[in-house]
């Protein structure tokens, strides 16, 4: 912004025009300030780890002997949990870096951004690539885990669960954005967040097999979209375990449509067009806000 002073004495303000540069930049700094945050609120970060520590080592011990009696034998619980814990860690974190966009409103920082002289979608994508990142580190965390559960530190298991963390990340950070972006109270936010994604988490099939459902239960998760984030990252773990095919088939079946089994690319698809739809949708809601 320069300013200048006519011969009437009149100062005139003269603000940059919007370009892509300027959107660029913007992108930059709103993902930078989600990792600011993130990185700086250590008990934000201690406690999105609680509730994936609890379910992968107490409940996951606990129940640990009904599989070993059942289908899955010779299959740890918590190994069969682990991509599920995974998947619950990245959800959680990436709504809740959504949900600080109501606390900017609350304390005024996002007006702030919105009168800024960049597109709001640019602050939108932004926010969306930084929850992404965030989530997908405090994913890295419980990947680091991988050994105590039986699964094993595969340069190539590493590389696909980072990519599929991420990309689940930013689809729900879209999501979340979505639903932050008309909320006027954190207490709104969270109880929203409550209801729609609990539910998507339990019916994802991240605790309990896809094989042996009843009809209603099996067609609840088909319509589940958390099911083909899920899905990818337990096919993704099987593959570099050595199970037996029965154990394969009872606690690994996939998805199925019709008969036919949904292939990892198309679930990966099917969640990366839904993540460019929330973003869509995100930006929509954002160009309405005030």
């Amino acid at each position: 912004m320069t300013t200048d002073v006519n011969a009437s004495g009149v100062v005139r303000v003269h603000v940059p025009g919007r370009s892509v540069r300027h959107d660029l930049r913007a992108i930059k700094i709103v993902l930078h300030r989600e990792m600011l945050r993130f990185v700086n609120d250590r008990t934000r970060m201690m406690s999105t780890l609680v509730q994936p520590v609890l379910w992968l080592f107490v409940m996951g011990t606990g129940l640990s002997m009904l599989v070993s009696r059942g289908p899955g034998q010779g299959v740890d619980f918590r190994t069969f949990i682990y991509p599920g814990v995974i998947a619950m860690t990245v959800i959680t974190t990436a709504m809740f870096s959504a949900g600080s966009i109501v606390w900017d409103r609350e304390f005024g920082f996002l007006r702030e951004m919105l009168v800024a002289p960049v597109s709001r979608a640019s602050i939108v994508i932004g926010k969306c690539l930084g929850g992404g990142i965030v989530a997908t580190g405090q994913g890295v965390i419980i990947l680091a885990m991988a050994g105590l559960v039986h699964v094993p530190y595969s340069p190539s298991l590493i590389l696909m669960l980072l990519g599929q963390m991420f990309l689940a990340s930013f689809t729900i950070t879209a999501f979340g954005v979505s639903l932050a972006a008309r909320m006027k109270s954190m207490q709104s936010f969270f109880g929203i967040m409550q209801m729609a994604i609990m539910p998507m988490i339990f019916l994802s099939g991240a605790m309990f097999p896809l094989a042996g459902l009843p009809a209603w239960l099996a067609l609840l998760t088909k319509i589940n979209p958390l099911t083909y984030a899920v899905d990818p990252m337990r096919h993704a773990v099987f593959t570099h375990l050595n199970v037996s095919p029965q154990a394969a088939a009872a606690l690994n079946p996939g998805v199925h449509w019709f008969g036919w089994r949904v292939t990892t690319g198309v679930e990966l698809a099917i969640v990366a067009l839904m993540g460019a739809a929330l973003l869509g949708v995100a930006i929509a809601q954002f160009r309405r806000t005030d």
